[in-house]
């Protein structure tokens, strides 16, 4: 008998095993049991490794949530190949990026996404296949696969060949200068350090035979709104599925609170996965309609944006006796523990896993009440893919030989052992839950023929929580709008960097040592 792993796909299969029929995905009208999905997903993995695709080669995802993403996800741990999630909002010189530097040589995505991969594809050349998923795109794409004709040609067994706990799982995050990087982890440390080790709130699993246990359970059901191409979206719809759930995909491209509390009746969900206040705030005011049935949640969980104070009392204020789970991560760190609330500081103080603390520069624990890093040991990623640089000033061994990662978010170490979260001192900015890093947008904005100088910010946004600013010197003479700007960017970064509001300035403010003056900008606008 074949030795099972905690590569996700022998995860998937011994849950297909012990509970064929129970209930794994629904995505829009597709509805799939486990078995269906493993079976699904083994046909990818045949379709992959008769492509060509070897063990740990890299296979692109470009699409929205739909069920195909979580089916070509595990298709390609099937073959013990690398799926890269990618960013749908990106545009060419973004995907370009992210599939030049993954090595990416195959690309899994929907017939209008890839128009866009299209117009970059001659600076690919590793990338030798492509499958295409419908979503009523007319584009013609060269030399590329229709994903159901793929499917129907290729087996729906499971006999592949033994998997590792080495595997390899990939997620692209942005990085504080321009371009994101991808952060590389073992299956097992993601599956501990991220995706709930198979007990989500309780001890996790002792052996991969265990996660069996999870399909004869009583069936949980998720209602996950976030896109499963980021940390946050993914890995609750894994946490849901390693839990034995079903998983409720969100497929609306545009976030409608009354279609998402529409969907939580029908399907009856328990949990519901927001994105911070940015549909949690829509929600609420979409509850206090009074017309919606919500007797089956009992817990609203939110990732990749800060859910405040605020926006909770709001959403309690309709759901008295909610639970929050809000918990902090990074693609760097996993998820490390849930917020406390009712303490001062709000969202910012939590209750961290026993592997996480607070360390100085000498990699030494910070005395309570005391600044240092945030960092975690443990189940951790083994670096940043391709880029050993990056990984040095980011992951490091202390004097006792203890790996940490230190992705920069600054903290204080409490009396009862909890940390208060301060922030990153790359002045990120988190505005709908997608991160945007001000070089990136400096460097972009630069590029037009008006502008002299910019430094970018982000301002408070009610609803985004953050938007981008600029503060702009033109060139002599020259004008500059907000429209303008924002035309002249649409096809050079993504929509959600663009700046929302823009002021211009004789001479852009720097410090001493010529860099970029983050605190004068924001008191230009304040």
């Amino acid at each position: 008998m074949m030795q099972r792993s905690y590569n996700l796909a022998d995860l998937l299969e011994i849950l297909a095993e012990a509970g064929p029929d129970r209930p794994a995905l629904v995505a829009g009208d597709v509805r799939l049991s486990y078995g269906e999905l493993d079976r699904r997903a083994s046909r990818v993995g045949h379709h992959l490794q008769a492509a060509g695709i070897q063990p740990g080669e890299h296979v692109a995802i470009l699409a929205y949530n739909r069920a195909e993403w979580i089916e070509s996800m595990f298709g390609a741990y099937k073959i013990r190949a690398v799926p890269v999630p990618v960013n749908y909002r990106y545009v060419a010189a973004e995907l370009r990026h992210v599939l030049y530097d993954s090595e990416s040589v195959a690309v899994i995505g929907e017939r209008s996404l890839l128009a866009r991969v299209e117009e970059v594809r001659d600076e690919l050349p590793k990338l030798r296949h492509v499958v295409v998923l419908e979503d009523g795109g007319s584009q013609e794409i060269a030399d590329a696969v229709s994903y159901e004709e793929a499917l129907a040609a290729a087996s729906p067994d499971a006999d592949f060949p033994e998997r590792s706990s080495d595997d390899r799982y990939l997620m692209y995050t942005g990085g504080t200068t321009g371009y994101p990087k991808g952060v590389e982890w073992r299956c097992e440390d993601i599956f501990f350090g991220a995706l709930g080790g198979g007990n989500v709130l309780g001890e996790p699993i002792g052996s991969p035979d265990a996660i069996a246990e999870n399909a004869v359970k009583p069936a949980m059901a998720v209602l996950d709104c976030a896109p499963v191409m980021h940390g946050a979206g993914q890995w609750v719809a894994l946490m849901g599925m390693f839990s034995g759930a079903k998983v409720v995909l969100y497929t609306d491209h545009g976030f409608d609170p009354a279609k998402v509390l529409g969907l939580l009746a029908e399907e009856q969900a328990n949990v519901l996965m927001v994105v911070g206040d940015v549909m949690a705030r829509p929600v609420a005011q979409e509850l206090a309609k009074g017309t919606h049935d919500t007797s089956a949640l009992f817990a609203i969980a939110s990732g990749g944006a800060p859910l405040t104070a605020a926006a909770r009392e709001e959403l309690r204020a309709h759901l008295p006796s909610i639970l929050f789970l809000d918990n902090y991560g990074a693609s760097e760190t996993g998820a490390c523990g849930p917020s406390i609330e009712g303490k001062e500081g709000g969202t910012a103080q939590f209750q961290m896993k026993p592997d996480c603390t607070v360390l100085d520069d000498d990699l030494n624990q910070v005395d309570v009440g005391e600044i240092g890093k945030l960092a975690r040991s443990g189940h951790i990623p083994l670096g940043y893919y391709n880029d050993p640089v990056k990984t040095a000033a980011t992951f490091f061994t202390d004097a006792n030989g203890k790996r940490w990662s230190i992705p920069g978010d600054f903290a204080a170490l409490n009396e009862d052992g909890t940390i208060t979260l301060l922030g990153r001192g790359s002045l990120v900015i988190n505005t709908g839950g997608e991160k945007v890093y001000p070089e990136e947008v400096e460097v972009a904005v630069k590029d037009h023929p008006h502008v002299y100088d910019v430094v970018v910010v982000g301002l408070p946004d009610e609803r985004f929580g953050q938007r981008v600013a600029a503060v702009v010197a033109t060139e002599p003479g020259a004008t500059l709008t907000l429209d303008e700007l924002g035309a002249y960017l649409k096809d050079r970064i993504a929509g959600y960097k663009i700046p929302r509001a823009l002021h211009l300035v004789d001479e852009v403010q720097r410090t001493a040592v010529g860099k970029s003056d983050y605190k004068w900008a924001k008191s230009v606008f304040a």
